[in-house]
């Protein structure tokens, strides 16, 4: 049951509750949900929920009616994010497992971790302990292999991912390596269960072959049930009478799971399909359909693998599917990170470089604004969001040391670009150095139990109001134009009038407990807004392969296409030119220019040279 607590209870009051759960055998957790206090409890405790709603301090009572109690959405309503290393599982960035279905040897590990690290892997997997169907097929490395996965960890900064097949090899997992995955094989092995739950260690558990759903659910409450709330769900295909694959891949299992438990859930699309070219087809489809990773097994040589060869993409199949991955990911409200791990290291030394303060990130607006949105799938947990009244209010603030980062929108699909920004990138001294894209999907959302035909007026920023026409044309609204969107919703809670609603995203409705009368309301479903990072500094280490820049020519015929003649002779490819005036010289501009290369790098610093022969100004605003 969960017992909800009033916001003025004691700690008196509390501690006599939980003594009643403890005397009545009970396991309790406390969850703060929405801002409120909430004891999740499992077991009989002899007493009436009646009882428990009678006791001072106690809102109300609701019943948990599933088996699975602890791993219950009824239980923790929130989804749980594992934290493995500087990777959050279950966030808003996809996370890919990738590496070979078994350690082979130390020189292959460390290049296919090489290869699978640079395009975008954050966790590495490798068997050490490999239970086969043979028992004369190759069994794993042992305590070898392990040694080998701590020096992958070492050398890449990745955490390693392995099975434990029994629970006598718990010492030696408990040193080497930083996920603990159970096997099909062994999702009932209860005793092993209860061992990896008292380890403590993030669990990834698979599904077993022939489980039904809340069969894999239980397993999992054994596990948390012994106090580690670290467990990721996987789904790797069960067993069926269909021959043209290894296994069957339950799509629809990603769905009801969402629905059932606040657990992350990722696919292993190999083990589901065991053929190499039906991988990559449905690891794409299982992101489409809401699963927060994937674990992908990865192998230089596959036809002289030691296990599962024929399985396992080539490095080069692999780039290709993350490259898929990261363009379907926004559609579904997530991102795939190619700068990941280098991101996150490069904020914890920053972090530890200001005596161990937490990092600040200025958005415009209130927390449920895509701009909210935006910073938190950018830098996931990691910083602080820190809201801001204004544009300029967000450069200042980032200029004189208020936030380490500001998020700020540069251009919109369909309204175009943000001009005010790029006119603040050239008066502040700042640098970009990242960028996020973000899909913007617009909501009409109002009390909950309104009905759409009750509503006669509407808030929401003015961009909003043009990007939904085609859909509030068709209702004599009135229009109420505020600063930005969540705060359209929070004002609509406030005034408590169900004839009011808002036109705002998914996150402001959750936030303020509103409701979602109507979804998806905007004219293009193409609407995309494009989101840039400045600080004062670049952030060090990671690829970068884009870079922005403002320069101005001289007034005379030929001016601009010299200076992007530069650009074409050296193979470098423009993806924006925009003009801009230069204030207090009228007929005189500025041009913002995207390209795909490093210009901070030393192999274009004579392109550099060459352009700054060509114009009168030059600023560089970032690469990342």
């Amino acid at each position: 049951m969960l017992i909800v607590l009033e916001p003025d209870i004691t700690q008196k009051q509390k501690n006599h509750i939980y003594r009643i759960l403890r005397e009545g055998g009970c396991i309790s957790r406390e969850i703060t949900e929405a801002g409120r206090q909430i004891i999740g409890s499992t077991g009989d405790a002899g007493r009436s929920p009646d009882f428990f709603e009678s006791l001072e301090g106690v809102a109300r009572v609701v019943p948990v009616n599933t088996a699975f109690k602890l791993v219950s959405r009824q239980m923790h309503p929130e989804d749980t994010r594992v934290q493995v290393g500087d990777v959050s599982v279950g966030g808003e960035r996809i996370v890919v497992i990738a590496g070979p279905c078994a350690v082979e040897n130390r020189e292959r590990s460390l290049a296919i971790a090489g290869q699978v690290r640079k395009y975008g892997a954050v966790l590495f997997r490798g068997g050490a302990f490999k239970p086969r169907t043979s028992p004369y097929a190759f069994q794993g490395l042992g305590e070898e292999g392990l040694k080998i996965l701590a020096e992958v960890r070492q050398t890449f900064g990745m955490p390693v991912v392995t099975e434990i097949t029994t629970p006598a090899q718990a010492d030696l997992v408990m040193k080497y390596v930083d996920v603990i995955q159970i096997g099909a094989r062994n999702m009932q092995n209860f005793e092993l269960l209860k061992c990896v739950g008292r380890l403590g260690k993030p669990v990834l558990l698979k599904r077993g072959l022939a489980a039904t759903i809340e069969e894999w659910l239980m397993s999992a409450e054994y596990i948390v049930s012994e106090g580690n709330d670290n467990v990721i769900l996987c789904e790797r295909g069960i067993r069926t009478f269909e021959p043209y694959t290894r296994n069957t891949l339950d799509l629809s299992a990603i769905p009801v799971i969402k629905n059932l438990t606040h657990l992350p859930v990722i696919i292993d699309p190999s083990h589901a399909t065991g053929i190499r070219e039906k991988v990559s087809p449905m690891a794409r489809a299982a992101i489409a359909a809401g699963a927060d990773g994937l674990m992908i097994e990865v192998h230089d040589d596959p036809d002289h693998a030691l296990s599962d060869g024929a399985q396992s993409l080539y490095p080069e199949q692999f780039s290709r599917l993350m490259r898929d991955l990261y363009v379907i990911s926004p559609v579904v409200d997530k991102q795939l990170d190619f700068g990941y791990l280098d991101k996150a290291r490069a904020v914890d030394r920053m972090k530890k470089a200001g005596n161990g303060q937490g990092r600040r990130a200025a958005f415009l607006g209130e927390p449920g604004t895509y701009s909210h949105k935006a910073c938190m799938q950018y830098f996931g947990g990691q910083v602080q969001p820190v809201p801001m009244n204004s544009f300029k209010e967000i450069y200042e603030t980032v200029r004189e040391g208020g936030a380490d980062f500001g998020v700020i929108p540069l251009e919109n699909s369909l309204a175009g670009s943000v001009h005010e920004n790029y006119d603040l990138l050239l008066e502040y001294d700042l640098r970009i150095v990242g960028e996020i894209l973000l899909r913007i999907e617009h909501h009409l959302i109002g009390h909950p139990g309104a009905r759409v035909e009750d509503i006669r007026r509407v808030y929401s920023h003015p961009q909003v109001f043009q990007q939904c026409r085609s859909y509030i044309d068709r209702h004599q609204w009135e229009w109420i134009p505020v600063s930005d969107t969540a705060r359209a919703v929070r004002l609509v809670k406030e005034q408590n009038n169900p004839a009011e609603g808002a036109l705002a995203g998914r996150d402001a409705a959750r936030i303020h407990e509103m409701q979602i009368l109507e979804q998806g309301i905007e004219a293009n479903a193409r609407n995309y807004t494009r989101f840039v990072v400045i600080a004062r500094e670049p952030i060090s280490g990671g690829q970068k392969n884009k870079s922005s820049l403002i320069f101005s020519t001289g007034n005379q015929p030929g001016a601009l296409f010299e200076a992007l003649k530069v650009f074409a002779d050296n193979g470098i490819n423009l993806v924006k030119l925009e003009s801009r005036p230069i204030h207090g010289k009228p007929w005189e501009y500025m041009f913002y220019v995207d390209l795909e290369a490093d210009v901070d790098s030393d192999e274009l610093a004579p392109v550099i040279r060459q352009l700054a022969q060509k114009i009168d100004y030059l600023k560089i605003l970032g690469s990342y």
